[in-house]
Order: C-alpha cells, then structure tokens, then sequence
C-alpha cells in the first residue's frame, strides 16, 4: 500500500456523509473539537441524494396529480392533469438542489473541520488512510450508512433494474412499474409513480409494511388498490428476464407459475449496511452482514470507535442517525456515558394517507403485558377532517389499564406531524390523562389525538355509576 504523505492529528474521524456523520462534525467541530470528515460519494448521503428528500418531492407530486383528479368533490373542475415526466424531474432535483446546501463541503470547512473526499479505510486502532493522507484520531465514527440489498433472483443480473439510487433519474414516467418489495420504499414509491400515471404492480412475499399495525396498513392497502396498484402480496419472485419492451417477471403463489411483464423494474427490497471496504478488522472491529456490533453507548468492540445510523444495523431512519449523533457526542466529547433508548423511536410512511407508528403496535402489546386496552378514533368524526375531505384514517392507542402508554399508530392525513404528540408524551412517561384534558385548538386534525385519548375514560364517565352519582348530588340542590 502507498504510504500517506500527509499526516493529520485530530480529536474526532467521521467517515461518511450523510445524515448521522454531518451532525457529528456539526456538533464536535462547533463545539472545539478538532474534525475530519471523509466521504468517498455525494456529501449528504443516502438521505439527501437517493432517499428521504427525492422520494418526498416525487410523493408530492403524485399527491398534487390525484389531488387535481379529484377536484370536482370541492366544485372544482380541472380535468384530467397532464404529467411532464421532465419537469416532475426537474422538480425532484431542483429540492435536492434547494437542501444540498445545508450539507455541502463548504458550510463544514465553515465549521472548521477538514473534508476529505475519498475511501476511508482502518489501518490500525487509531489510524485510518483516505488516499495519501492518514488520519490519527482519538476517536471514529463509522457513518457509511447502508445501500440497496439485491436479492438472488434468477436473471436478474441480465436485466437492467432501478433501485432507489437510480429512480429518480428517470424523465419520463415509466408506462409499467413493477416493483419488487412491499416495505416503506416500495409502496411510497408505487404510490408515486401510479399517482403520476404508471401502471404500477407490487409483488411481496409476505404481507406490505409488515412492521406496521395491520389494521392501519389496512387502510393503506385500500386506498393503493382504489387507487389502481396492483398489488400482489404472497407471492414469490422465480426469475426475471429481459424482453423487448422492458422486463419479465415469474412469479409463483399458491403452487401456481403467472408472467407479467412491464416496461421498469424497481428493486425495493431491503437495505444492507455498507461494511465492506472500511478494513475495520485492522482496527479490532467486529461486524457482520448485518451491520457493525455496538453497545448501548454505540461503542463497537474497539472503545475508540463508534457506529452510527444504518451502518449499526437496527432501525434505518435518518432521524434515528441523527440521534446517534448526540449519543455520541455526549460519550465522545464530554465522556457522559450516554445510552441509545429505542422505546420511543417513530417512523412514517409517506403514502396518501400517511402511517405512521410508535411503540407497540396491538399484537406486540398483548404478548408483553397481561392486559391492555385499544383506543380508537375516527377522522371522519374529526371537523377539520370533514371540511378538507381527509376522513379515511383513524387513531390507534395501545395503554395500560392505568393511562401508561405502550404505543400509537395513525393512519390518515398528517399521520407524520400528528404522531409526534404520542413520541413526546411516550418519551417523557406522561399519562393519558394529560392528552386528554389538553386543550387542542378548534378545529385542527390535532383534535383526533385529543379524542382518542379522551375516550380512555368514557366507560368509566357516563357508566350507570356516574348516574347514580349524579343523581344523589342533585338532591342537595
């Protein structure tokens, strides 16, 4: 190996770009810490190039294309909309453009840290080379965040597929989507391409968005099929091969072979933490397929390096990197042996509605505690709801018999904003009483919340005893 011929002596090594590794030298280098970052890809990673941002903005504009479809219901007329699947391109880039800023390599040599783009690889315990320069650091921090997982499936390395690293380069709206994976990415994705006017079909071995409530997902799933998707869950995927127009997919349920053929092909089928490379063997670093081992400070087996986001495994969410991010900070820079808490970790899927989830979802909740009650509220009786035509959805709670919070889930319009009140009282250990006495605003979709946390105490409040109580009171004047 050609020895470095630059040598730098730092505090802190982040390697990788994205969300987590940016708040880290955010954070370290604001804070006096002298830092290096390396990235051998696009500063703001996955998230900001591939991931959160393009398929939020692609979301968006398929939502503006139904919403336009369905315009009459207000006495609206519009017609049938037209899609540009080059402006809608257009669109998609011009948001990562918009962001791009927040993450670039001047605003972090603006911090004082030293970006450098290239292949970090472990020499040693506390050394690592990107090129011709090596890095000495007290402490590392591996972000590599993860990449597209491509199942083994017969032909297709002989058909060109999309992943989420190459959809959103497309410019014209594909004429027959199928996608391969039910999970968040596969569904917003089908959503958005057949809102924008694709024939979309979803194949999934088991069932779509299987970490999910099923009776929210439920919801969902209804709305995809009203909606046109053809979705094919239960089946499994045998072989695939190119044709003339595209692609061609074998697919077998039920002990029975069916061939669809389509113009695309997305794979969305899961992730995998990109480990390999990095050397981290040289620096005494266990990891597996599945990610870097850590413990509950983040630390991997190597004390002076730590793993963080999708690259530690467990739950692959930006914001979930950027909390890592403080863990570390904490443990690194101010040696308070902060610990990762995953009690209270929510996550949304941007579908039209939207789900989004928190805690124990009902089936989880029965097999860890002996008894439980289910809360639940309509938007239909939801006023605000009623005036936008935003009535499919509901709010699900799962609780203790004595107010604790184990979980929510909610399915419908800004099912992503709503369920943040559920992640702060959940974190902060706050009872269902405190929602439901709250005084929520007249009249917002917040109100659902309110509602359902209210109705915790409807047996109790207008049982036959209340009566009775009522009644003897009024004797006395």
């Amino acid at each position: 190996m050609k020895s470095a011929t630059r040598v730098l002596d730092v505090d802190i090594c982040v390697i990788g770009a994205g969300s987590g590794g940016l708040s880290v030298v955010a954070g370290a280098s604001q804070m006096g810490a002298s830092t290096v970052l390396i990235e051998r890809g696009k500063m703001g990673g996955d998230c900001l190039n591939y991931g959160c941002v393009p398929s939020k903005a692609l979301l968006a504009a398929g939502h503006v294309a139904e919403a336009a479809r369905h315009a009459g219901r207000f006495g609206i007329d519009v017609g049938a909309p037209r899609i540009d699947g080059r402006r809608v391109h257009d669109h998609v880039h011009g948001v990562i453009a918009a962001i791009a800023p927040n993450d670039s390599v001047e605003r972090f040599e603006g911090f004082g840290a030293t970006v450098i783009n290239g292949h970090a690889r472990f020499t040693g315990a506390g050394q690592v080379e990107a090129g011709d320069i090596r890095v000495n650091a007290r402490r590392f921090v591996v972000a590599t965040g993860s990449s597209p997982f491509v199942p083994p499936i017969p032909g297709l390395s002989e058909v060109a597929f999309l992943t989420n690293e190459t959809v959103f380069d497309l410019d014209a709206v594909p004429e027959h989507l199928i996608v391969v994976g039910g999970g968040p990415i596969g569904i917003e994705m089908a959503q958005a391409h057949r809102q924008l006017g694709s024939r979309v079909t979803v194949l999934e071995m088991f069932a779509i968005l299987p970490k999910d409530d099923p009776e929210l997902v439920d919801v969902v799933r209804t709305r995809l099929k009203t909606e046109g998707v053809d979705l094919r869950e239960g089946v499994k995927v045998v072989g695939v091969a190119p044709t003339a127009a595209g692609v061609s997919i074998v697919v077998a349920e039920n002990g029975q072979e069916d061939r669809i053929e389509g113009s695309h092909l997305l794979v969305a089928a899961g992730r995998r933490p990109n480990v390999d490379g990095l050397d981290l063997e040289k620096a005494g670093v266990v990891y597996t397929p599945k990610g870097v081992q850590v413990d509950s400070r983040l630390r991997t087996t190597n004390r002076r390096v730590f793993a963080i986001g999708d690259v530690a495994g467990g739950y692959q969410f930006t914001h979930m990197a950027g909390y890592h991010a403080g863990i570390v900070i904490k443990n690194a820079l101010f040696r308070v042996p902060a610990k990762e808490d995953t009690r209270c970790v929510p996550w949304v899927t941007y579908t039209a509605p939207e789900l989004a989830q928190v805690g124990l979802i009902e089936e989880q909740a029965k097999s860890k505690h002996r008894e439980i009650k289910v809360l639940r509220w309509p938007y239909h009786e939801n006023d605000r709801a009623q005036a936008e035509r935003l009535t499919e959805g509901l709010v699900k709670v799962v609780i203790t018999p004595k107010g604790h919070i184990l979980g929510a889930g909610i399915v419908g319009a800004a099912a992503g904003e709503l369920i943040q009140t559920w992640v702060l009282a959940m974190s902060q250990r706050i009872k269902i009483g405190a929602l439901a006495t709250m005084i929520a605003p007249y009249p917002t979709l917040g109100e659902i919340n309110k509602r359902a946390a209210g109705s915790f105490y409807t047996p109790s409040l207008f049982s036959d005893r209340t009566r009775k109580i009522v009644r003897f009171l009024a004797r006395f004047g």
